[in-house]
């Protein structure tokens, strides 16, 4: 008998439990269960690469090319459909469109104010934010800043926490207040005009607070618990903030999650990234095919695209690495190192016309000549 997967088991366990189903009825689902796991079973030799190939394509071509906005949120796009597929696939190391789901702590996660705080001191917020006006003073050398008050409070901030960090951003500046301006002189003398406003634009661009590269921040209530949604991303910053769930946050950048929780954490986000741009499609796609693509992405322990530089170009293969792209090139490097191709693979026999090591090409008859024959009898 075929013996079920532990997490196949456990779920048929807990369906029985929640429909309790007892005697005949229990031996009927696990022998319907046992079936129907026998048929989804891949036989040897099936060409699963192709399939996975194809049934994650077809979909693609029903997919929308555009982008959307968050309901409500102006400016806030996510990129859906065909382009964060390809961009998955393509591993590309910034995706175009960076967010993070931020999950909070139960003190946070039920109380809305709680939530919003943490939502606020989240937003990267620079001076160009808050000012409503950054003048260049040629008679005195200086830079003079006049902040919107009404951002201020908006962002909870105070004007000794802007001068804090404009004091640790530029520490060989003299820092003062006449009404309502800040004032950044510089300390050395002969400053030119064009100093002056490489100096004011350096200013605009000063960080007060918050995370770098947190542009905007969504706090919403999904089910029972309030989360946060950003714009832009920084997982290492983050997750060391307090009453952020560590456990349970995440990002679209999956290169920041390798670099940061490793190429496992990596490979499961590729699959849930791709599901989920899937899912938000209507489209269904046996998650098999994805994961054997995440694993092909993942296998040398960082992560490679499918194309020319990734999983295409490091092919073991000199024939079906020149059949992708640029042979020229690979035929004339394979012939400098004397590589050595073993046609072990579909694309390489394919070009010489022998069978393929798949289905029925894959098993080989072998002919025992130690045995001497059995004499006639006469």
């Amino acid at each position: 008998m075929v013996e079920i997967p532990p997490t196949l088991a456990k779920e048929f366990e807990e369906q029985i439990s929640k429909n309790k189903l007892t005697g005949k009825k229990v031996d009927e689902y696990k022998e319907e269960l046992v079936e129907n796991y026998q048929e989804a079973m891949v036989s040897p030799g099936e060409s699963v690469g192709v399939i996975a190939a194809q049934s994650l394509g077809e979909p693609g071509t029903q997919m929308t090319l555009n982008t959307k906005h968050f309901v409500g949120v102006t400016e806030m796009k996510v990129t859906l459909g065909l382009p964060r597929l390809i961009e998955i696939f393509d591993a590309r190391k910034q995706p175009s469109t960076p967010m993070m789901t931020v999950y909070l702590e139960k003190d946070f996660a039920n109380d809305e104010e709680k939530a919003r705080k943490l939502a606020a001191n989240l937003l990267e917020i620079r001076i160009e934010n808050i000012q409503s006006l950054v003048n260049v003073n040629l008679i005195h050398s200086s830079v003079e800043v006049i902040l919107d008050m009404n951002f201020m409070k908006e962002f909870n901030l105070t004007k000794e926490e802007v001068i804090s960090a404009l004091e640790k951003s530029f520490k060989k500046a003299k820092i003062e207040t006449d009404r309502g301006k800040i004032i950044l002189k510089l300390s050395k003398k002969g400053t030119g005009i064009k100093d002056l406003y490489a100096f004011k634009v350096k200013v605009l661009d000063s960080f007060v607070r918050g995370v770098p590269g947190i542009t905007q921040v969504l706090p919403i209530k999904e089910k029972d618990e309030y989360i946060v949604k950003t714009a832009g991303s920084n997982l290492k910053k983050v997750l060391t903030m307090d009453g952020v769930d560590k456990t349970r946050t995440t990002t679209n950048n999956v290169f920041e999650i390798a670099e940061i929780l490793g190429v496992e954490a990596a490979r499961n986000a590729i699959i849930h990234e791709v599901l989920s741009t899937l899912e938000e499609q209507g489209l269904d796609v046996d998650i098999r095919h994805i994961l054997l693509v995440s694993d092909a992405m993942t296998r040398v322990g960082e992560i490679e695209g499918i194309g020319r530089y990734g999983i295409a170009g490091g092919k073991g293969s000199v024939l079906a690495r020149a059949s992708f792209e640029i042979p020229l090139a690979h035929l004339f490097n394979a012939s400098i190192y004397g590589e050595t191709d073993k046609l072990t693979s579909v694309v390489e026999n394919v070009m010489i016309n022998q069978p393929v090591p798949v289905g029925t090409g894959l098993p080989k008859l072998v002919v025992d000549n130690s045995k001497k024959p059995a004499k006639e009898v006469k």
